[in-house]
């Protein structure tokens, strides 16, 4: 990790998936690069800790979706990282009785039967919210919301159908057995990094670019911006001359709300590996429970939506507190005790994120390949909400920074 220079042919903002995959690209290109990052570590949204001495827990990442797709498989491998294979704890590793298997085999098909209807109207083109898709009265509606919070951090009268659409999944997903943050940290390595250098304007107006950061000005030739979306709509980072279409752009893009919880579980060996708890609910503010990710001694859960922002709200200490009472009401108050708060994410409340990943509102679906378009061929964006199929994933990411490499390239003529 370095000093900041004064001057660079190109200059990276941000050292998440999509800032580490832009310099990868540059590396062999004769070119000098630096990559500017606002936090005291690199990773971004990515971020493992060791929450216990026996319990790892991605605050932020856990998944490597689409991994039979997923440009961080290689990765791990290469950096000897194992890839974990198991079954993720969604639809087939049901435990206890706080959603019987008839009760989940209903809900399944009406889930199932509402992505289809939705996936119907998209074929013909015309944008709508993915609300309207719901079956009319269907009891199983607030839970099909639920979902909707998990995998798009908002509801559904928030997403366009058309975005949805877009979203590639080949529903194969595994994990990194040291944690996707720490996978990210490794492949950053060995890259011209600057820690707690926040970036607050891009002069393009001369020449030259110039970034006014924390830590002084710098000038170079290309900049790629890779922060997230909230960052550019709120201003956080700003242009001169402004770039209305961006600010615009990443406004349609806005990051949903998902955050995490583990805690510690005592006699864990009384539960199964890999398990998932949900339960009967039917309300969309609930959690989902990964019951001893990697056979560790704890339950990780996970909320979206709305409910994730009014807890995260409600202050330090709400999501475990919601975990263990709602842990409790599926599984006897005998467990109360057995459960202890180790760690969680607060996304929203995190001044270099200021949530977890990007949704297109209704009518916004194409907003990805404007915020993505480079500017005057010296200003190149990156970062998941710029990955036409692979946003709201790292692994989105990272490729949307190699593609903003290679548009670099082509701009100074290199191969």
């Amino acid at each position: 990790m370095g000093s900041l220079p004064s001057s660079v042919d190109v200059a990276i903002i941000g050292a998440g998936a999509a800032g580490l995959g832009a310099a990868h690209g540059l590396r062999n290109s004769g070119l000098t690069t630096i990559v500017l990052e606002a936090r005291d570590r690199i990773g971004g949204r990515g971020y493992t800790v060791q929450a216990a001495p026996d319990v790892i827990f991605d605050v932020g990442c856990g998944w490597l979706h689409s991994a039979d797709q997923n440009s961080f498989v290689a990765i791990a491998e290469q950096l000897n990282f194992e890839v974990d294979k198991t079954l993720p704890p969604w639809r087939e590793r049901a435990y206890g009785k706080a959603f019987p298997q008839d009760e989940r085999d209903d809900y399944f098909r009406a889930l199932d039967a509402f992505y289809e209807r939705a996936y119907e109207a998209a074929l013909k083109g015309e944008d709508a919210p993915a609300s309207l898709y719901l079956e009319p009265g269907n009891r199983w509606n607030p839970m099909i919301d639920a979902i909707s919070t998990y995998v798009n951090g908002c509801e559904l009268d928030q997403v366009s159908i058309l975005d949805m659409d877009a979203y590639e999944d080949t529903n194969v997903n595994w994990r990194v057995r040291r944690g996707y943050g720490a996978l990210m940290t490794a492949y950053g390595e060995s890259l011209p990094i600057v820690l707690n250098c926040n970036v607050t304007l891009v002069d393009h107006s001369g020449q030259r670019l110039r970034l006014t950061t924390s830590l002084g000005t710098l000038q170079a030739d290309k900049v790629i911006v890779t922060v997230p979306t909230n960052l550019i709509a709120d201003e956080a980072i700003r242009f001169s001359p402004a770039i209305p279409a961006k600010v615009d752009a990443a406004a349609g893009l806005p990051l949903g709300v998902d955050d995490k919880v583990t805690l510690l579980l005592a006699d864990a060996e009384a539960l199964p590996k890999d398990g998932n708890l949900r339960g009967l609910t039917m309300r969309t503010e609930m959690g989902t429970y990964h019951i001893r990710p990697f056979g560790q001694p704890c339950i990780e859960g996970f909320f979206g939506g709305r409910y994730a922002k009014a807890l995260e709200d409600a202050g330090a200490g709400a999501f475990a507190q919601a975990s263990i009472d709602e842990i409790v009401s599926f599984l006897g108050n005998d467990f109360r005790r057995k459960l202890t708060p180790l760690a969680e994410s607060r996304w929203a409340h995190d001044p270099f994120a200021r949530g977890a990943y990007s949704h297109a509102l209704p009518g916004h679906a194409g907003d990805r390949a404007i915020l993505a378009a480079p500017v005057d061929d010296r200003l190149f964006f990156a970062g998941e909400a710029t990955s036409p199929n692979f946003f709201s994933t790292a692994h989105g990411a990272r490729d949307s920074g190699e593609r903003a490499a290679r548009e670099v390239l082509a701009a100074i003529g290199k191969p």
